[in-house]
């Protein structure tokens, strides 16, 4: 199996939205659809791929803001999120967008998900891991069948950085402790795939990420 990764960024918040599939397969899913859904929806059409999910890492508006859109074209799409953080799909004062002057509604989820469950989406394999600490409910996807490791992170880790901590339910403590657990323990040549910003390797952020040396 060769995972394709095809990473659509959308304004206003540099907000990196993943459509992920299996070059073999005709379906795929996205990741965090953000404030541009037209972008997934045009890249979805230009492959010919069905749209099998909408999964989100967590709740903040700028990470569900494409999930109405594309549940309206993609009826049958699920959309998958962490239990922690189900509540702030259709809430604009608990995913933020009502501090940014406007509101994010997104339809209700179709499914949430724990730590140890396992997704299989678009034929492709994904662990669920809980990483509270930027919000209470995040969660994190890592796919184990690949060469290398690839972890689909959200707001968590970022390329020489980690998630905002100062919102309603942070807690730096928590998410450190968290990325020790989780993700410190896979192998150096993981690849990270954040909700902003390039991607890095699991080895380069224990080396060189400043907010996480001991």
């Amino acid at each position: 199996m060769a995972v394709q990764i095809l990473t659509i960024e959308s304004q206003p918040f540099a907000e990196n939205s993943y459509l992920v599939w299996d070059d073999r397969g005709t379906e795929a899913f996205v990741i965090d659809p953000g404030f541009e859904p037209e972008l997934i929806q045009q890249a979805l059409d230009e492959r010919q791929l069905a749209l099998a999910a909408i999964v989100c890492t967590h709740g903040h508006s700028d990470h569900i803001a494409g999930n109405a859109a594309l549940k309206r074209a993609n009826p049958t799409a699920p959309i998958i999120i962490g239990a922690g953080d189900a509540e702030m799909l259709a809430d604009p004062m608990k995913n933020l967008s009502a501090f940014f002057g406007f509101e994010v509604v997104s339809p209700p989820p179709d499914r949430v998900v724990n730590e140890g469950d396992v997704l299989a989406l678009a034929g492709i394999t994904m662990d669920v891991f809980h990483i509270p600490g930027h919000s209470p409910g995040h969660v994190v996807f890592v796919l184990r069948d690949t060469a290398p490791t690839l972890v689909l992170g959200g707001d968590v880790l970022f390329r020489g950085g980690v998630g905002r901590t100062d919102f309603p339910g942070g807690s730096f403590t928590q998410l450190k402790a968290n990325i020790e657990r989780v993700l410190w323990p896979l192998p150096g040549d993981t690849v990270v795939y954040p909700g902003h910003g390039p991607v890095t390797t699991i080895g380069h952020e224990k080396r060189t990420n400043q907010f996480l040396a001991d």
